[in-house]
């Protein structure tokens, strides 16, 4: 006998209805669990418990489970999240990008929509049906373990990349067979911390939440209509975002509209009791985390009965366990695992890793890399050289390369250079190819450990840059270092990484340092020792053949960073969008303006900052309506012009600035960015829009609001002074 609920021709409402009022309270709690797939007591207690979500399946286990799942007495599919963060990486045979971090740089937009599109494909085809991405945390501290997870320092750019990125993982309404849910994490200010402490106490304001790092959550609900959302681990003002029903239900399912559910991270809930201390017991912990207004969670299989028994006892009422499992439900129904989605297309696991995937891969790595410095030594001319040196750890290192979520659930401890090692290409294979195909010799002398203080091949390494006509030099971070549980108080190059730059600077050979990192470090001395520098972060899979690419002329660098590298661990945070408020010793002294004693104001490198193998010019900005109605966007253009002899893409970026408010606000703020490109001796005008919307503050009302007043506008190459052009604009009461 077939029900309402198993008709395909139904609407999903009536579907919902018919089989919510079917279940039994236990059918429904079982719904709003996940547990993890690796633990066979949680696998065996599918049925038991009334299992709804998995997370972390791989191999056969999602068909395994499927079918368990569908000879249960209602036959309600199973929903598998999995942490796809850029690629589906946990399948040796699927497309690893770049880390969001590193994509960013690229700027674009349409690239993250169609790197979203593969992994979605991907996932889906393993029979897997959710990503726990994007990330949308503020990497404001370096310290922090997961920077590399963002999309950089700047809260509008995250909701900018951020929505274009949710779009490709979903689709248009999930009617794509390829569609999966995304899952903007991690809601809200996690990566806040104190001292960049993962999970720590998050020292922030109600306003701070609502000015900086609410706004990228509330376009991936509102405008890209993302279908999940993932609570922090984290406290903010002693209270964990687990239990703060003003963020879960007011502002996200009230406020912002979100039809789709919330899941907690990594036994949220258990931590009330046993990390948190804010519940006496993990029943205490269960009423929290459902009244704060969480819908699934996550690896806490004592939610299970403590649920059971706070509707049994009349301590939770059932219609919000119903308001729940309706939300978990309805996306099931999206997905259409009810009919003919349910189970794993083995044709189309056989598409993974197609040749289209890996060339946006590869485009991705291109786009992402950032061009530091060149002190006329790039790009290298392969007929005038005899010997090239590599050195470095990171030359020939897979797992510092494609960084964190690359290999599995417990990243550093589970990785093996096997895995992803048929699709990787390294600098320095990627150089040995390119040697061989121009006839020039590679030399490769690791030289220093990015993980320990060993020595003993400096000399050699000096020894060899002697003879050789340019030095290659990769140093960074490697997976131990980063990622969840690695974060760091120091952030130079560790080891003997910038004894090893000395060494063969020192021979007076040209040395072009190549950063494959999970976040920016403090590497003055590298930059200073260097005659160029090439900033990665994670490249992905290609990042090797993208950085042999870029070293020899093969395309022009365009990235720019989306986040700024400081001269000091001590001087963090160096973001842009600061505050004013540091006086002068003397008004008149320049010179001390805004600065430590010991150490500039200013970072090494400034967000938006990255070099090109040609140049630009910019002039002629014109606000076409400088005084601003209530609602009218900001309308404007600026010339810019290649006056450099080669062929290339620059990222125009807009920034404001209120000049008198009610509250202080940011020095400047980006809002708007273009993307060009330009022939040798080009030039175009650049028309862009800032809207209305986006020139708001939030007030001491905690209202957001576009106070009238004037403005400043500036638009250039990067968010240094020294870039921008200025226009003054007004708004009308």
């Amino acid at each position: 006998m077939t029900h309402p609920y198993q008709n395909p021709k139904l609407n999903v409402k009536e579907r919902l209805d018919d089989l919510l009022s079917r279940m039994t309270l236990e059918e429904k709690v079982g719904q709003m669990l996940q547990l993890p797939a690796h633990d066979q007591i949680h696998v065996d207690n599918l049925e038991a418990m009334n299992v709804g979500s998995y997370l972390h399946c791989t191999g056969e286990q999602p068909q395994q489970l499927q079918d368990r799942a569908a000879n249960t007495r209602l036959g309600i599919p199973l929903i598998f999240g999995i942490d796809a963060i850029h690629g589906h990486c946990f399948e040796d045979d699927a497309t690893v990008f770049p880390t969001q971090l590193s994509a960013s740089c690229s700027w674009d937009k349409s690239l993250m929509e169609r790197m979203a599109q593969v992994t979605a494909f991907e996932t889906r085809a393993s029979g897997q049906h959710w990503t726990f991405s994007p990330v949308l945390c503020v990497a404001r501290d370096p310290r922090w373990g997961r920077v590399d997870e963002t999309y950089g320092e700047d809260p509008w750019l995250i909701g900018e990349l951020a929505a274009s990125t949710i779009v490709g993982y979903q689709g248009n309404d999930f009617t794509s067979q390829h569609s999966i849910l995304a899952c903007a994490k991690h809601y809200v200010g996690y990566g806040e911390t104190l001292g960049g402490r993962d999970s720590y106490e998050a020292d922030t304001s109600r306003r701070k939440l609502l000015s900086l790092f609410l706004p990228p959550f509330e376009k991936a609900v509102k405008q890209a209509k993302c279908a999940t959302l993932m609570t922090g681990y984290q406290s903010i003002d002693g209270e964990p975002c687990t239990t703060n029903s003003w963020l879960l239900k007011t502002v996200a399912k009230e406020q912002w509209g979100l039809d789709g559910f919330i899941v907690t991270d990594w036994n949220n809930v258990g931590s009330l009791h046993d990390k948190q201390g804010v519940a006496a017991t993990l029943k205490e912990a269960s009423y929290k985390a459902l009244v704060g207004g969480n819908d699934m969670m996550m690896t806490t299989p004592e939610f299970y009965p403590s649920a059971i028994e706070l509707v049994e006892e009349g301590l939770v009422d059932i219609s919000l366990i119903d308001d729940s499992v309706r939300r978990i439900l309805e996306a099931k129904f999206k997905l259409g695992l009810f009919d003919e989605n349910r189970y794993t297309s083995l044709e189309r696991k056989a598409l993974l890793g197609s040749d289209e995937s890996w060339e946006i891969s590869l485009e991705a790595s291109r786009k992402s890399l950032v061009l530091l410095k060149n002190e006329n030594v790039l790009p290298l001319s392969a007929n005038q050289l005899k010997k090239v040196l590599v050195v470095g750890p990171n030359a020939n290192d897979i797992i510092a390369q494609l960084g964190d979520w690359s290999f599995g659930s417990m990243q550093a401890e589970a990785t093996h250079e096997n895995y992803h090692r048929g699709h990787t290409i390294t600098p320095l294979a990627a150089l040995q190819q390119m040697g061989q195909e121009q006839g020039f010799e590679v030399e490769y002398i690791k030289g220093a450990d990015c993980l320990d203080n060993e020595f003993e091949e400096l000399e050699k390494a000096r020894d060899a840059a002697q003879s050789a006509d340019v030095v290659i030099a990769c140093v960074g971070d490697t997976l131990k270092q980063n990622g969840e549980f690695h974060d760091r108080a120091n952030l130079d190059l560790s080891g003997y990484q910038n004894e090893l730059i000395e060494a063969v600077s020192q021979t007076g050979t040209p040395v072009v340092g190549i950063l494959v990192a999970s976040k920016p470090l403090t590497i003055p001395k590298m930059i200073e020792q260097c005659n160029a520098v090439v900033s990665a972060f994670n490249p992905g899979c290609k990042g090797g053949q993208a950085l042999a690419e870029l070293l020899f002329g093969h395309f022009n660098p365009s990235g720019k960073l989306t986040i700024s590298f400081p001269h000091h661990v001590g001087q963090v945070p160096v973001y842009y969008n600061k505050y004013s408020g540091w006086h002068a010793q003397l008004e008149a002294d320049l010179d001390n303006q805004e600065r430590y004693i010991d150490m500039p104001e200013t970072p090494l490198f400034a967000f938006g900052e990255g070099l090109s193998y040609t140049q630009y010019a910019y002039s002629e900005l014109q606000v076409e309506n400088p005084t601003l109605s209530a609602g009218e966007d900001l309308k404007f253009s600026i010339r810019v012009t290649n006056v450099g002899e080669q062929d290339g893409v620059e990222i125009v970026q807009a920034y404001f600035n209120d000049l008198f408010s009610s509250v202080t606000t940011e020095i400047k703020s980006l809002r708007a960015f273009e993307r060009i490109t330009l022939k040798a001796g080009e030039s175009k005008v650049v028309n862009m829009t800032i809207a209305f919307d986006d020139l708001a503050l939030i007030n001491s009302a905690l209202e957001r609001v576009v106070e009238p007043g004037d403005f400043e506008l500036m638009v250039g190459a990067s968010s240094k002074d020294c870039d921008l052009h200025t226009a003054k604009f007004n708004v009308v009461a």
